[in-house]
């Protein structure tokens, strides 16, 4: 990699990739000292505390995340759904089980996405309280109008001012690097805090409730850490390593050390905002002001993020075929999501509104990164035995202390599932079931689908042959399953076709696109199968493409290709195509008992809003349409 090229990645990592953690600072130790179960600020406590956000953020953020979970690469992706695909062509005991548990975490992450833009805004624009105490009324309206333009923007990509993201957020740990170094130089004995027997001895001696709260407040110091796996195929393993070991790992602790050095010393905090009380106060406005633009950029990596993690769930068959709008002609990966932007916008809007400040939805953001953070763990223990094959006890040595700190933390956040933890849960839950059920409908339909299929292609060949007359025309029926052999079933609409018809075209062309639980396809993107062919009868041809959950199907630019090169009897020009799809009509089965008709009438919902299937073909506008209805019974 080129030194300017890695330089750029290196600077770009840091806009997208750490915003939220970056952001961290705003809110995180405030939590601890002047949460609704604050723990008194004596000098020992912010020794301890320090010492366990060291080591928080270096277990978490440098040891699993920077070093471990950028390993497990999927061709380059990471994320939730690269873990997914990862372990999903394994077979081990428990496999079903945790499988589910990371369509779990990817709602968790949707939950997330929501919460994030919430409380980093909000957090900036609390510094008003600080500088102007006055002006505290205005600070929820404010951060609504700031969240209202940043999601109504959305259509319009995160390109032109996705340039400045990186070198702003540089700028940001910079800043927030020399607050905290100075504060340090007034009471340096706080370097002390590196020897995590003084955390140690601050659990020890607190009560259980203490205890947990500390750990339930400690899980924010490392949010948005996960961004690091989730962006690994935007930017490279190297380049985020080397935007974390150089310049966001040193920072967040000079802040974090920083902000427990003044409490070490009893400074005073007002508004008890602990990060604005190292702010000098004639520039406080100034930090404010950058405090608020890396918020946002914060806030629109999680929202990029998050459509890119809608768009994953698209790809592998989770979730319905919502509405895509591609924002960058050069860069695929640049998409809008309307359905997933208005959805977070009014789960933000929401939280902002019925929450009111930072310290109050900071306890409903730890609960989901904690449940993430666990998931993700315990998926990392089974790549690293089946995917790098690790020994039981390397694994256990490795990954067991790692996955009981985030069992803590979990067990810690879930105290304050009433406090405000249900909604990201509830969130999550919903989205798994969502997900769930349109894999289990798509399932279904399938099954049903194939159920109708009467013919096989050997019989379609034998009828093709009798046809004394063809309809003129070059047809492709679009097939839910490959046929590759003489003895596979035919697509019920090819007998659907020939019922009504009686003759065939003299050209058919069966496709069938495959999405495989990878990101990209890089070898055997399609397979041709010739069942007749014949320069005056015509032909019979199936044709297997195959898309990875990364990529945008182009059905129409393959076929056309494919034409050009005599592997398939079709004409280049698609406007001489006729594609024939079928819609399904769906019936629920008379037995069908009461749990599964609920699970049916919400599929059919899932339904109202998805897409049909040939949107998602990348057939363009120029090709001839065809839809044909079947009624399919679903059992």
């Amino acid at each position: 990699m080129p030194h300017a090229g890695l330089t750029s990645l290196t600077i770009g990592a840091l806009g997208v990739v750490f915003g939220a953690i970056g952001t961290s600072p705003l809110y995180a130790i405030d939590q601890i000292f002047f949460g609704p179960a604050a723990v008194a600020a004596t000098p020992e406590n912010a020794l301890g505390a320090s010492s366990l956000v060291i080591w928080t953020i270096t277990l978490v953020g440098a040891i699993t995340y920077a070093l471990l979970m950028l390993r497990a690469e999927n061709d380059g992706e990471g994320g939730v759904f690269a873990l997914y695909g990862l372990l999903h062509k394994y077979r081990f005991q428990g496999a079903r089980v945790l499988l589910w548990a990371l369509m779990l975490g990817a709602g968790l992450l949707f939950g997330d996405g929501m919460i994030t833009p919430a409380i980093s805004v909000l957090s900036a624009v609390e510094g008003l309280e600080v500088a102007a105490p006055n002006l505290a009324h205005f600070v929820a309206p404010l951060t609504v109008a700031i969240l209202t333009a940043l999601f109504a923007l959305q259509f319009k990509g995160a390109s032109r001012v996705g340039a400045i993201f990186g070198p702003l957020t540089l700028l940001w740990f910079v800043v927030i690097a020399a607050f905290g170094l100075a504060e340090i130089a007034r009471a340096p004995e706080i370097l002390a805090a590196f020897n995590p027997l003084h955390g140690l001895a601050f659990l020890a001696n607190s009560g259980p409730r203490e205890t947990l709260w500390v750990l339930s407040a400690l899980i924010l110091v490392v949010t948005g850490g996960e961004a690091m796996y989730a962006d690994l195929g935007h930017f490279g393993a190297k380049p985020i390593r080397i935007a974390w070991f150089a310049v966001v790992f040193p920072a967040l602790l000079l802040n974090y050390l920083g902000q427990c050095a003044h409490l070490l010393r009893g400074a005073p905090i007002p508004g008890d905002k602990l990060f604005f009380s190292l702010i000098p106060t004639p520039l406080l406005v100034p930090v404010i002001l950058l405090a608020t633009l890396a918020t946002v950029s914060a806030s629109q990596a999680l929202i990029s993020g998050t459509f890119s993690l809608a768009w994953q769930a698209i790809g592998i068959g989770f979730a319905p075929r919502l509405e895509v709008q591609h924002t960058h002609q050069a860069h695929a990966g640049q998409i809008y999501i309307p359905a997933a932007n208005w959805g977070l916008y009014a789960g933000s809007i929401a939280l902002v509104i019925a929450f009111g400040s930072s310290m109050a939805i900071a306890a409903a953001y730890g609960l989901a990164v904690a449940g993430v953070m666990l998931i993700t763990s315990l998926a990392m223990i089974m790549v690293a035995r089946r995917y790098w094959r690790w020994s039981r006890l390397q694994t256990a040595l490795v990954w067991g202390p790692l996955t009981f700190v985030n069992a803590a933390f979990l067990v810690a956040s879930s105290m304050k599932f009433f406090e405000g933890g249900f909604v990201p849960l509830t969130v999550g839950l919903a989205i798994f079931l969502a997900m769930a059920t349109w894999r289990w409908g798509r399932k279904a339909t399938f099954a049903a689908y194939a159920a109708r299929s009467k013919l096989t292609m050997g019989e379609v060949v034998e009828l093709h042959r009798s046809c004394t007359s063809f309809v003129e025309r070059n047809a492709l029926v679009m097939a839910p399953a490959a046929v590759r052999r003489m003895s596979d079933r035919a697509p019920a609409l090819v007998g659907l076709l020939w019922n009504r018809y009686g003759v065939f075209p003299r050209n058919l062309v069966l496709v069938e696109v495959v999405h495989p639980k990878v990101p990209y396809i890089h070898e055997n993107r399609y397979h041709v199968t010739v069942f007749d062919r014949d320069s005056a009868r015509g032909c019979v041809i199936g044709v297997e493409l195959r898309f990875g959950f990364m990529e945008e199907p182009n059905v129409e630019r393959y076929l056309a290709d494919m034409a050009r090169h005599h592997e398939i009897d079709l004409p280049a020009d698609p406007h001489r195509w006729v594609v024939h799809v079928a819609h399904e009509n769906l019936l629920p089965a008379k037995d069908m008992n009461f749990l599964k008709m609920l699970r049916f009438r919400l599929f059919l919902f899932l339904r109202l809003v998805s897409r049909p299937a040939y949107y998602g073909y990348g057939l363009g506008d120029e090709v001839q349409l065809s839809a044909e209805i079947l009624p399919v019974k679903v059992r």
